[in-house]
C-alpha cells in the first residue's frame, strides 16, 4: 500500500478559526441551522440539549467530583464553531512520526479540515474520516451506534452538551474478519480560546483487527481553550483493538469527557493514555467485558507540574463470565499539581470466573504536589479473582546522590528515575512511535525540585 502523505511540521493550509456564539438557544438553533444535517441526528441533538439545559454543572457536593472543583469554569467565555477560514501553521502529531499510516483526520477548533484514506482499505469495507461527514454519507453505521451502544447522553451535563453540540471527531468502521496492519491517525487541534467537542467513534466488527492512533495538543503553550468530548469503541466477538489516546493541551484547557468501550466475546482491547496537558481535566474512562472470554488492557500515563489538575475515574465493568481485565495507570506529580484517580472493578453476578486487576501508582517530585488514590471493588460472584493496590511516594534522595556521583546532573537523575517509574507502561505499548513519544513528553516537563 502506498503511503499517506502526512503534514510536514508547521505546514500551512487553510484552518477553521473559531468565533463565539454563544451557548444558548439562540446559538444552539443557529449551529443546528448551519450544520444541514440529517433529521434522525438534528433530533438527537435537540433531545440532548434539552437534557443540558434541565440539568445543573456538577459541584463537589457530588460524590464523584468532591476533590474536583470546576467553579472557575465559566462556560460563557466559549462558543460555537464558525465555517471562516484562514491560514494557519498546523503541528505535526507526535504519535504518526515515522509510522506507515492507512488513514488520517485533522480537525482545528473542533472543525474537520482534512480526511485521507487509502484505496486499498476503501476496497476492503472499511470507513474511516469525520464524524460530521460520514454521519451524512454512511448513515446505517452512524445512525445504528452513536449514544445507542455504549455512551448515555444523560450522564451529566457536560455528556450532554457534548451530544447536543459534538461538530468534529472521527468514524472508524472495520467489516467483519478484516484485519487492518496500518494504524489509524486523528489528530485534533486547540487553538488560543477554542472549542474542541470531538466525538470518536470505533465499531471493529466480529474478527476484525485495527490500531486507532489519536491525539490532541494546542497551537501554542499559553492558549485557552475548552474540550468536551467523548468516546464509543464496539469491539466485536473476536475482534482486537488497540487504542492509543494522547492528550497533550496546552495548561489552560478545560477538559472534560466520557469514554466507554465495550468488548465482545474473546475480544481483545488495548487501551493506552497519556495525560499530560490541561488545566483541569475530568474524564471516566468505562470497560464494558460485555462477551464471554473478553480481554481489556488499560495503560495509564499521567505528568502534571505548575497547578495542574487531573481527574481519571475508571470502571472495569465485568458484565460476563470468563472475562480478564488489567488497569494499570501511573502518574509523577510537580510543583502544586494534583491528580484524582479512582477506580473501580465491579463484578456482575452471572460474572463467574472473573479475574480483575488495577493498580494506581504515584511519584510525587515535589512536597507540594498532591496525589488522591481510591481503587475499589464491587462483586457480586462468589467465584473471581479481584485485585486492586496503590502507592505513592517521593524520589530516593540516595538514587538522585548515586547518579550524580556518577556525573549525572540533578536534573538528568531525577529523568532517569521518572522514565524508570514509566518504563512498566512503556513495556505493555507494542507501537514504538508511542512509547517514543510518551517518553519524550515527559522527560522534556521534569524539572529539579527540592
Amino acid at each position: 500500500m502506498a503511503r499517506l502523505e502526512r503534514h510536514r511540521p508547521c505546514e500551512q493550509i487553510k484552518m477553521i478559526t473559531t468565533a463565539v456564539s454563544t451557548f444558548n438557544d439562540q446559538g444552539f438553533d443557529s449551529f443546528l441551522e448551519s450544520r444541514d444535517e440529517p433529521g434522525w441526528l438534528v433530533d438527537l441533538r435537540r433531545s440532548a440539549w434539552a437534557q443540558f439545559t434541565e440539568m445543573g454543572w456538577p459541584t463537589q457536593k457530588d460524590e464523584e467530583w468532591m476533590r474536583t472543583d470546576i467553579r472557575m469554569f465559566n462556560l460563557e467565555k466559549f462558543g460555537f464553531p464558525t465555517g471562516e477560514t484562514t491560514g494557519m501553521d498546523i503541528p505535526q502529531g507526535q504519535l504518526s512520526k515515522g509510522v506507515d499510516i492507512g488513514g488520517a483526520s485533522t480537525s482545528f477548533n473542533g472543525t474537520p479540515v482534512t480526511s485521507d484514506l487509502s484505496d486499498e482499505l476503501k476496497a476492503k469495507g472499511v470507513v474511516f474520516g469525520s464524524i460530521a461527514a460520514l454521519a451524512k454519507d454512511y448513515p446505517e453505521i452512524v445512525e445504528k451506534y452513536l449514544f445507542k451502544k455504549a455512551l448515555r447522553t444523560d450522564l451529566d451535563r457536560f455528556a450532554a452538551l457534548h451530544a447536543a453540540c459534538w461538530s468534529s471527531g472521527t468514524v472508524l468502521f472495520v467489516p467483519r474478519n478484516v484485519t487492518i496492519d496500518q494504524p489509524f491517525h486523528s489528530h485534533s487541534i486547540l487553538s488560543d480560546g477554542g472549542v474542541d467537542m470531538a466525538h470518536t467513534l470505533v465499531i471493529l466488527e466480529d474478527g476484525a483487527e485495527a490500531t486507532l492512533l489519536s491525539e490532541s495538543s494546542s497551537t501554542e503553550e499559553t492558549a485557552t481553550g475548552f474540550h468536551c468530548g467523548g468516546i464509543e469503541m464496539i469491539v466485536g466477538d473476536r475482534a482486537n483493538l488497540r487504542f492509543v489516546n494522547l492528550q497533550d493541551w496546552s495548561q489552560k484547557v478545560w477538559h472534560f469527557a466520557h469514554q466507554k468501550a465495550l468488548v465482545g466475546r474473546d475480544a481483545n482491547l488495548q487501551w493506552t493514555i497519556g495525560a499530560l496537558g490541561s488545566r483541569l481535566a475530568k474524564v471516566n474512562q468505562h470497560v464494558g467485558l460485555v462477551g464471554e472470554g473478553a480481554n481489556c488492557q488499560v495503560n495509564g500515563v499521567m505528568f502534571t507540574e505548575n497547578k495542574q489538575h487531573l481527574s481519571y475515574h475508571t470502571l472495569q465493568h465485568h458484565v460476563s463470565p470468563n472475562c480478564t481485565s488489567d488497569f494499570l495507570y501511573k502518574g509523577a506529580l510537580q510543583d502544586h499539581s494534583r491528580t484524582v484517580w479512582r477506580g473501580m472493578i465491579k463484578v456482575d453476578q452471572k460474572a463467574q470466573k472473573t479475574d480483575g486487576y488495577q493498580r494506581n501508582d504515584n511519584l510525587l517530585l515535589s512536597r507540594t504536589a498532591r496525589a488522591d488514590s481510591i481503587p475499589g471493588l464491587e462483586i457480586e460472584a462468589d467465584d473471581v479473582r479481584c485485585t486492586h493496590g496503590s502507592t505513592s511516594g517521593r524520589v530516593d534522595e540516595e538514587l538522585i546522590f548515586y547518579a550524580q556521583c556518577r556525573g549525572y546532573t540533578r536534573r538528568e537523575a531525577i529523568r532517569m528515575i521518572v522514565s524508570g517509574f514509566f518504563q512498566q507502561v512503556f513495556d505493555r505499548v507494542t507501537i514504538e512511535s508511542v512509547r517514543v513519544a510518551l517518553g519524550e513528553a515527559i522527560a522534556r516537563r521534569v524539572r529539579d525540585y527540592e
